[in-house]
C-alpha cells in the first residue's frame, strides 16, 4: 500500500521521440504543465499555451531548462477563434507539423444552481465545453497530415453527481460526448480522439476553487486516501496519445480510485 500512497515518478522511455505536441492551458502547476513535462521526458517537442503571459513565460523557461526537446508557446484564450487560429499557425511555423493536441483548458467553480448567475454558467460553458470544441475543430485539418491524436481532459463529474458542480459537470459531460461523436467523424482520416476523466487531481487551483472541507471529503472517498498527483493524470494522457492505445478512439478513461 505504501507504493500506492507514494507513487514513484516514471522514467522516460522515448515514447514520443521526434513527435510534436500542442498542449493548451499548460502553464502553472496543474495537469497541463505536468503533461508538457512528461511529453518532453518522452522525447517530444512541445508547444504550450495559456491565458496568462507571466505564467506562460515562466512555464516555457522552466521547461527549456530541462534541456530536452524544443519548447515554444504563445498566449491563447480558447474561447477566441482568432487566437486559436494564431496558436496553430505559430505551432506549425515552429515544427512544420503536429502529431498530437492535448485539450486541457477548462474552468470550474462551486455554486448551487439556485444561486448561479447566467454569467457564471456561461463562462464555465464557454471555456470548458465551447473551448474544447473550438480546439478540436481547429486541430482536425492539421492532424490529417500526420494521422495524429487528440486527447481531451474531461472529468468523472461528467458521470457522477456532486452538489455545487452543475455547470462544470454539464460542461465535462459535453466534452465526453464531443469525444465520442467527433472520433467517429475523424476515424477515416486516421485521427484518434480519446479523453481522460480525473476524479481528484491535486493542484493549487483546486484549493482556490474548493473548500478544505470539500477536498478532505473527496480525498476520503478515494481508495488510496489521496488525490492523484498531476503527473499521474499526465501519464494516462500520454498513453492515450501514444501508439500503445492504437485501437482506442471515442473512449473516456476514468482516472479514479473512488470506492463508490
Amino acid at each position: 500500500m505504501n507504493n500506492l500512497m507514494n507513487p514513484k515518478y516514471p522514467e522516460g522511455r522515448n515514447l514520443f521521440q521526434d513527435k510534436n505536441i500542442l498542449i493548451t492551458a499548460a502553464a502553472g502547476s496543474g495537469i497541463g504543465f505536468s503533461t508538457a513535462k512528461r511529453f518532453l521526458e518522452e522525447g517530444a517537442n512541445i508547444f504550450i499555451s495559456d491565458v496568462h503571459q507571466g505564467r506562460l513565460d515562466e512555464a516555457i523557461d522552466g521547461l527549456r531548462k530541462l534541456d530536452m526537446g524544443e519548447v515554444n508557446g504563445c498566449l491563447c484564450n480558447v474561447t477566441k477563434d482568432e487566437e486559436i487560429e494564431t496558436m496553430f499557425k505559430k505551432a506549425i511555423s515552429c515544427y512544420s507539423n503536429l502529431n498530437g493536441v492535448i485539450n486541457n483548458a477548462g474552468l470550474g467553480g462551486e455554486s448551487a444552481l439556485e444561486d448561479m448567475t447566467n454569467d457564471a454558467w456561461d463562462l464555465v460553458m464557454d471555456v470548458t465545453l465551447n473551448g474544447a470544441m473550438k480546439i478540436m475543430r481547429a486541430a482536425i485539418p492539421v492532424l490529417k497530415d500526420t494521422q495524429g491524436v487528440i486527447v481531451n481532459n474531461a472529468s468523472v463529474l461528467g458521470w457522477r453527481a456532486q452538489a455545487g458542480q452543475s455547470h462544470y459537470a454539464a460542461a465535462k459531460a459535453g466534452v465526453m460526448a464531443l469525444t465520442r461523436c467527433v472520433a467517429l467523424e475523424t476515424v477515416d482520416y486516421g485521427i484518434r480522439i480519446n479523453a481522460v476523466a480525473p476524479s481528484l487531481a491535486m493542484n493549487p487551483h483546486l484549493f482556490k476553487t474548493s473548500s478544505d472541507e470539500l477536498i478532505a471529503e473527496l480525498e476520503s472517498k478515494e481508495a488510496f486516501g489521496r488525490g492523484a498527483e498531476p503527473w499521474e493524470i499526465a501519464n494516462i494522457i500520454l498513453f492515450l496519445a501514444s501508439d500503445l492505445s492504437s485501437y482506442m478512439t471515442g473512449e473516456v478513461i476514468s482516472a479514479s480510485s473512488q470506492r463508490s
